[in-house]
């Protein structure tokens, strides 16, 4: 048994699809199909079924995936470990972000880490808040960035920024509505950090969120702001994002005092962070004092 045929065997199992499985670790469904067939054929047990059009894991594969994905697991903290002495000459950086913060404050500093270490791989993915805290939570990552509240006990929570939430609409609107009701809302989906930062603002400001017509729930920042743009609709979005768009008259910010939220970085309370983890985590905590 090989390490490359566990983690093929995994791939496959967890998507019940033999071509998802094989692109997922980078080889061809026929390289995929023989690795599993010779694990099968050195073990005698058969590990899935072909039923119709699909596959599925038999008992045997079921109760083997468990273990399997065990042994992988323990193989990679080895491996982890190795990286880490080398001194981050090698080494993974899995970091995940909400909207906000990987698209205006985490690329420039992604860029300086990767410059001062180019031997680590950066592996980046954006997400909602709650997205990026059950990624940590899950192992998936293993540093979040986010600027929504989480209340995780098994996650450190760290605030190495802050930012604040506008309230926009396109210019001359403002002017007609002057209270949170008068405004048809453009917001974020649920589990978006910025819908509840927007939503215990409110709620400070003794607004009763649901008094306020919410027109559509849009997944994106970008998404928010182009409808914003084409409509008289108004949204709450980061300083950041809206500040090209107000700067060049597109956008106007509206008299409704919103609190600041702080950016926090994320990680697993019982787990030990890579050297590459704790680099980048000094690195944000440098550059948010």
């Amino acid at each position: 048994m090989t390490i490359e045929q566990l983690a093929i065997f995994i791939a496959v199992a967890e998507r019940q699809h033999l071509t998802q499985g094989a692109a997922a670790v980078g080889l061809t469904p026929s390289a995929a199909s023989a690795a599993i067939k010779a694990l099968e054929a050195f073990h005698a047990v058969r590990l899935f079924d072909r039923v119709g059009r699909r596959i599925e894991l038999t008992r045997d594969g079921m109760a083997f995936l468990e273990e399997a994905r065990q042994t992988l697991a323990r193989v990679r903290q080895a491996e982890q470990a190795l990286n880490d002495l080398g001194g981050l000459k090698r080494g993974t950086l899995d970091v995940m972000a909400s909207q906000t913060v990987a698209n205006y404050w985490l690329p420039g500093r992604l860029l300086a880490f990767a410059s001062d270490h180019p031997g680590i791989a950066i592996n980046f993915a954006a997400a909602n808040t709650n997205e990026v805290a059950e990624a940590v939570i899950a192992g998936a990552a293993e540093l979040g960035i986010v600027e929504g509240h989480v209340d995780a006990p098994v996650l450190a929570v760290r605030p190495i920024g802050r930012d604040r939430l506008v309230a926009v609409s396109v210019p001359g609107v403002a002017l007609e509505r002057p209270r949170f009701s008068d405004f048809r809302w453009i917001m974020r989906e649920p589990g978006s950090g910025t819908r509840a930062e927007f939503v215990a603002g409110l709620l400070g400001l003794g607004v009763d969120p649901a008094t306020l017509t919410v027109a559509l729930s849009l997944p994106t920042n970008e998404a928010v702001l182009n409808a914003v743009l084409n409509s008289d609709c108004a949204a709450a979005l980061s300083e950041m994002v809206v500040a090209p768009f107000v700067a060049a008259g597109r956008l106007a910010i509206l008299p409704f005092q919103l609190p600041q939220r702080n950016f926090s970085l994320l990680y697993h309370r019982e787990r030990r962070p890579s050297a590459a983890v704790k680099a980048f985590r000094d690195l944000c905590i440098e550059e948010g004092s």
